[in-house]
């Protein structure tokens, strides 16, 4: 069964408690607000939550080995400076900038941007909306922002002022200087 992304345009935009509200109500979704006040909703299949963890397990493994920062999953959302909340499938945040977090900003929707993203194509994903969001991200103060595409077997590594690489059917790509000493393999996202 193929999911289905809803993108809804309201009359007026929702609040960060109603769109917290609306992700307790409806388990299995994700919400997201664009910064011009659109909604979109992506349900989470069996696919997409494992690749996702394969991605979320490494980049937890190589932010223990070196303490610098902090490893967040699909359930975050962060509150950018552009007004949109996204929640990457997987982000990462140095320890400098959440340590000047206040404990009620923490327990919140982060409001920054992470200096690195990670976005897993699903089924159900639209891939300008992909593209947008990555794009979205740079702008609002990432570093790094990974887009991976098991469908084709290919990672789009985006980094501020330059042109993304393109990784077709790679192994594995280095993310170095953003994410020091930090390879992704790629094996095990792709494998079906």
């Amino acid at each position: 069964m193929i999911g289905l992304a809803i993108s809804l345009d309201l009359l007026r935009p929702v609040t960060d408690e109603e769109l917290r509200q609306l992700s307790e109500r409806n388990p299995g979704y994700r919400f997201e607000r664009t910064a011009k006040g659109r909604i979109l909703v992506t349900p989470t299949g069996g696919e997409s939550g494992r690749r996702s963890a394969k991605v979320l397990f490494q980049l937890e493994r190589w932010n223990e080995g070196r303490g610098l920062g902090v490893v967040f999953d699909s359930s975050t959302g962060f509150r950018l400076p552009d007004g949109s909340l996204l929640a990457p499938d997987a982000a990462w945040l140095s320890r400098r900038r959440w340590e000047a977090l206040s404990r009620e900003e923490r327990e919140g929707f982060v409001p920054l941007c992470p200096e690195a993203v990670f976005e897993i194509r699903s089924s159900s994903d639209v891939y300008t909306d992909l593209r947008e969001k990555m794009q979205a991200y740079l702008a609002n103060g990432a570093r790094l922002a990974v887009l991976i595409d098991p469908y084709r077997e290919v990672v789009h590594v985006y980094r501020p002022g330059r042109d993304p690489e393109q990784h077709e059917r790679a192994d594995r790509v280095a993310l170095d200087p953003e994410l020091p000493g930090f390879v992704l393999e790629l094996g095990p996202v792709f494998e079906s």
